[in-house]
């Protein structure tokens, strides 16, 4: 099977999901509703953010959350789908897209993600850099 390209990744996810959960998770009891979101809202929201300004993932995951009138945004795939906008936002980047959405405003430099990206945390830190 071949491996899906970041936009079949992007694209797989088509609407967000609020889960009813069984079992208690860190800071969420039983019956707690937690929204898994997509992608392509998480793209949006990230593009949301003004120029020179900075959110953290704790920030989007709560204003999701209360979009969608949950009690929390999963931690776990909202991370997978801001690995895949911000490694989407590379690629196009590299193939001359000047218009990418901007990662860099919401991925902190030293973050575990930061360091999972192509071009690390040299490049978030630059181009908050010329931001600012």
């Amino acid at each position: 099977m071949a491996k899906k390209s970041l936009q079949e990744k992007f694209d797989a996810r088509k609407d967000a999901e609020i889960v009813t959960i069984d079992k208690p998770m860190p800071g969420l009891e039983t019956g707690s509703k937690l929204l898994i979101s997509t992608p392509a809202e998480i793209d949006a929201w990230v593009r949301a953010i003004p120029a020179g300004e900075t959110r953290t993932v704790a920030d989007l995951r709560r204003d999701l959350a209360q979009r969608h009138g949950a009690d929390s945004t999963c931690a776990l795939t909202t991370g997978i789908f801001l690995r895949i906008v911000s490694e989407l936002a590379l690629e196009r980047l590299a193939a001359g897209d000047p218009e990418v959405t901007p990662f860099w405003r919401i991925v902190e430099p030293g973050s575990t993600l930061a360091k999972k990206l192509p071009n690390g945390p040299a490049f978030i830190s630059t181009r908050r850099a010329l931001e600012a």
